[in-house]
């Protein structure tokens, strides 16, 4: 069975070349990288060949030994995104140490009794390692806020899975390089309060998934001669679906991206829509309520619908979205009804939801971002496809009745001038030079 290849000391750089090499090889999987070192010695492994991409089960494999006996100390970096780019882009890979993000990383590896790395490890889904390790250890995974570990009092006795959630947030080159500094100054503080306790333990880096979609079509399906260039259609999002007790669909969401910005100095974070749970959902005639539940966010969307004698129609209301962080126990809720609402049997759709629509209570410092949002709670008539869409910018918006009432204001002013240059008079008699003048008597 091909495997990882080993970490060796001081064979960083031909470490981070190795994963320069991996991305001319193109793939169609979902993968992420793995790295792993520890302070004991971890068993040796051949090197995989060339595009390998190690299956979850060898992973598996590979982990039965290294947990096998005794107690284990584990602590997981569970970064929001990674991929072998980052390490490309950002590790110095042209020798250039001072550019290097990952000082602290490097130096980890460097000083470890033994390391190992997985560089195209196959993407199963979010919760995927994190259950690996707790099955092998055997052991209830731990939340660990960094600044607290130093006071947290760790029983070497027995086994223990502490998991460390590193942000990943990309707007830009620059934003990209920030954050992965900051992790790596988070890696760097957590292996020093390790050491200080004199703690023996195993660290594994990875990512909840991956930070680019790298799908190149193998050549046997590629079609020889020549073709018509036609752009691929672009993967379109299923969008999520709660059914009721009777097993029809009752509510709908979807979004191209749901983001979420903390109080601290930090980059929204994307959450992964596609992998959202709906547990704890429920929905009746007069009430919906949606849970999507994410590896460490909960968003809850109540929703409710009444009858309005004015309008002589039933309209629903998105009433409340409550956001809670599982590590920390915070919560934050928004106010939607103010602006977040359609007649009962459509459904509402707008193209950016914000702070102008999702008023914060208690001028809470989390913000939530919602792009391209289309949600339905009553009324699903349709099976799994939405309603007629209410949207949120109406077609007279406020740009166009300015424009509207300018060009009006224009056009009457034209039209008035217009008629008063119709209404001039050219004089009937004119002075004769040859003859006599013309007198107007100024008295009878």
């Amino acid at each position: 069975m091909a495997e990882p290849r080993n970490f060796s000391k001081g064979s960083i750089m031909a470490f981070i070349f190795f994963f320069a090499a991996f991305l001319a090889s193109g793939s169609s999987t979902a993968q992420v990288p793995l790295l792993m070192w520890s302070t004991k010695s971890l068993p040796s492994l051949t090197s995989p060949p060339a595009g390998h991409i190690t299956s979850m089960e060898e992973l598996a494999a590979y982990l039965t030994p290294v947990f096998g006996s005794g107690s284990n100390t584990v602590i997981l970096f569970l970064q929001d995104k990674l991929s072998k780019d980052d390490f490309t882009l950002f590790g110095g890979v042209f020798g250039n140490k001072q550019e290097s993000v990952f000082r602290n990383l490097e130096a980890a590896l460097q000083s470890a009794s033994s390391s190992v790395n997985f560089p195209a490890l196959e993407w199963t889904g979010e919760s995927a390692i994190p259950t690996l390790l707790q099955q092998k250890l055997g052991a209830a995974p731990l939340l660990v806020d960094p600044d607290t570990l130093s006071h947290l009092s760790l029983n070497t006795s027995i086994s223990n899975l502490l998991i460390i959630n590193l942000p990943y947030g990309c707007d830009s080159l620059k934003s990209c390089k920030e954050v992965l500094s900051n992790n790596d100054e988070i890696i760097g503080k957590v292996l020093s309060s390790l050491k200080a306790k004199d703690v023996s333990y195993t660290a594994v880096y990875t990512g909840l998934q991956p930070s680019q979609a790298i799908s190149i079509s193998s050549s046997l399906n590629q079609q020889v001669g020549r073709t018509l260039l036609q752009a691929s259609a672009a993967d379109v999002k299923e969008p999520i679906i709660f059914n009721n007790t009777a097993g029809l669909p009752c509510i709908m969401l979807w979004a191209q991206s749901l983001s979420v910005t903390p109080p601290s100095p930090q980059d929204r974070i994307d959450l992964p829509i596609e992998n959202a749970t709906t547990n704890g959902s429920m929905c009746s005639n007069t009430t919906s309520e949606l849970v999507l539940t994410f590896v460490n966010y909960t968003l809850r969307f109540t929703m409710s619908q009444r009858f309005y004698p004015v309008s002589a129609r039933n309209w629903f209301t998105l009433d409340s979205v409550q956001m809670q962080v599982r590590s920390s126990g915070q919560t934050a809720s928004f106010v939607g009804s103010h602006g977040i609402y359609a007649p009962a049997e459509y459904s509402f759709h707008c193209q950016s939801v914000g702070d102008a629509l999702l008023a914060p209570v208690n001028s809470t410092q989390w913000k939530l971002d919602f792009v391209d949002f289309q949600i339905q709670g009553f009324g699903l008539a349709n099976g799994t496809n939405f309603s007629y869409a209410s949207d949120c910018a109406s077609f007279f918006t406020a740009g166009i009745w300015m424009g509207l009432i300018t060009s009006l204001l224009m056009l009457l002013i034209f039209v008035y001038g217009l008629h008063m240059i119709m209404q001039l008079n050219t004089m009937d008699r004119f002075d004769d030079p040859k003859g006599p003048s013309i007198s107007v008597p100024q008295s009878d």
